[in-house]
């Protein structure tokens, strides 16, 4: 995926910058990953944060025990590790790609430029960060307070903002997803994730592929 396409993906709101163009591709290299390689380890020192252009990684938390838990799959396109990035602090997780992946990389000098010279870029960049950080907030909240099937459209929901892509003329739109992937979020067992899909299928709420899940577009 071509660098416009995918920041306008993530940040939809925005018209590029075409004065800017040339600079902007200077400063924003790619860094290619083969399946299985470590794009940054955790406790690493944030040096920028990062944009998925092809492919796909893994965000996964470490323990001291030597235990992983995966945080969540990125991919194409996403932003991701923007709040180590801005608070100057090592990484909280590790990131490693699970199959051949490239990623932008935006250290200091394309931040300050996109933040003081693309106009609405800030903003753009402060929603997406906060869509990211409530949803994450819901998820918690409904793993201690709300039902099997409340917890499991947060889950979805947060799946079809993060991954959805244009709606369609039914106002739904497509996304991969699978039930393990619903299951994390949503603190649920995986049969309790089949048995809700399932039941949103008959109910006519979605409808399923493998792989792939399509659902009414998240407002």
């Amino acid at each position: 995926m071509d660098l416009r396409e995918a920041l306008l993906r993530c940040l939809p709101e925005l018209a590029w910058p075409e004065a800017l163009d040339a600079r902007l591709r200077a400063l924003l290299p790619t860094r290619p990953l083969a399946a299985g390689q470590t794009l940054f380890a955790q406790g690493q020192p944030t040096q920028a944060f990062y944009l998925v252009g092809e492919g796909e990684l893994e965000a996964r938390l470490g323990a001291a025990d030597g235990t992983l838990s995966t945080l969540g799959h990125l991919r194409a396109p996403t932003l991701f590790g923007l709040a180590a990035f801005v608070a100057r602090r090592p990484s909280s997780y590790e990131a490693l790609a699970t199959r051949a992946s490239r990623v932008f990389v935006i250290a200091e000098p394309a931040y300050v430029l996109m933040m003081d010279q693309w106009p609405g870029f800030a903003r753009a960049l402060m929603r997406e960060f906060a869509r990211h950080f409530d949803g994450n907030l819901r998820l918690l909240q409904a793993a201690r307070h709300q039902g099997a099937a409340e917890r499991f459209e947060l889950a979805l929901a947060q799946l079809a903002r993060e991954r959805g892509g244009p709606p369609d003329a039914q106002g739904t739109v497509e996304l991969r997803a699978t039930q393990a992937e619903l299951a994390r979020l949503a603190h649920l067992s995986r049969q309790t994730v089949n048995a809700l899909l399932l039941q949103a299928r008959r109910e006519g709420r979605l409808t399923l592929g493998y792989g792939r899940i399509r659902v009414a577009a998240a407002r």
